[in-house]
């Protein structure tokens, strides 16, 4: 694994919640971008008020290692929302709130201010066969959502539906053949996230999905039940749809609840994972059931 060091060039708003970055210099005349829409990394900050104080992690066999006797950077993961390598710049959107490392730094960032990236990962893989696709998120899936409608083949009938908190979170999407947009308002930390009901209302029961495809992202929590719904209840096989948690409310006391487990809870959630026979998203769905129990 690779952690490029990479330099602001410029910083635009997008809209009131959404700010974009865009990258350059460093070591991303290395970077290699897999071309897959929804590709992400993991964005490496620095861990002080000196913006350039950037202690970036050695990569290791099985991940990354802070260097002894420096601070950890804070890490967090983004979407790629587009590659240039000529010039050789990548733009990632942030997403602006109240709190949090990355919002924070990406408030206040200037041109010449240094982050750190690794190599990116994309997960949407639609099927070969595939004619249609309903795109659903909430505001931070926004920047996938632009990077696959503007790679998406013409003759591809799209739905997108975007869960943002307002009116003054919209922004202009690709204007593509076959696509349809929808924007809904409401969730992201604002209330109520209705991506269940947006996704439920877009393929109802019975909805016929040869040759479709369905990417949802948002929410993690609020997620597990789109899932359960596209696997159990649709009966969607595996490679149908992909459903992608991007951030947890208040994770930190999230996390802080889960450590408190009995640590024979804690294996047993680990054990789950065990059976290799079964389905990832099977697997998945089973683990999120046993979260939701403990009241996680």
């Amino acid at each position: 694994m690779e952690i490029h060091r990479a330099v602001v060039a410029r910083v635009r708003p997008l809209s009131a919640t959404m700010i974009r970055v865009t990258l350059h210099g460093g070591d991303l005349a290395a970077f290699t971008s897999t071309g897959v829409g929804d590709e992400y990394v993991r964005v490496f900050f620095p861990h002080g008020p000196d913006r350039g104080d950037l202690c970036l992690p050695t990569p290791t066999e099985n991940g990354w290692q802070t260097p002894q006797g420096r601070p950890a950077a804070p890490m967090r993961t983004y979407t790629v929302r587009a590659v240039r390598p000529e010039p050789g710049e990548i733009d990632i959107d942030f997403v602006l709130h109240a709190h949090g490392v990355a919002a924070g730094w990406a408030a206040s960032a200037r041109p010449g201010d240094v982050i750190g990236l690794n190599a990116p990962t994309g997960l949407y893989r639609p099927p070969a066969d595939l004619r249609r696709q309903v795109l659903v998120a909430d505001l931070t899936g926004l920047p996938a959502i632009a990077r696959l409608l503007e790679d998406t083949p013409d003759h591809i009938t799209t739905r997108a539906i975007i869960e943002v908190p307002d009116r003054s979170s919209v922004q202009p999407l690709p204007d593509r053949p076959n696509t349809t947009v929808t924007w809904a308002f409401g969730g992201n930390g604002h209330g109520p996230s209705r991506l269940a009901d947006l996704v439920g209302a877009a393929i109802p029961p019975g909805t016929e999905m040869s040759g479709g495809y369905v990417w949802v992202a948002g929410q993690t929590t609020a997620l597990r039940s789109v899932r359960r719904y596209l696997r159990k209840d649709l009966g969607l096989a595996t490679e149908r749809f992909k459903v992608v948690g991007y951030w947890v409310p208040d994770s930190g006391a999230w996390t802080e609840r889960y450590d408190a487990l009995p640590s024979a809870m804690r294996s047993e959630l680990e054990a789950l994972w065990a059976n290799t026979a079964d389905e990832p998203e099977d697997l998945t769905i089973a683990y999120e059931e046993r979260l939701s129990g403990l009241g996680l």
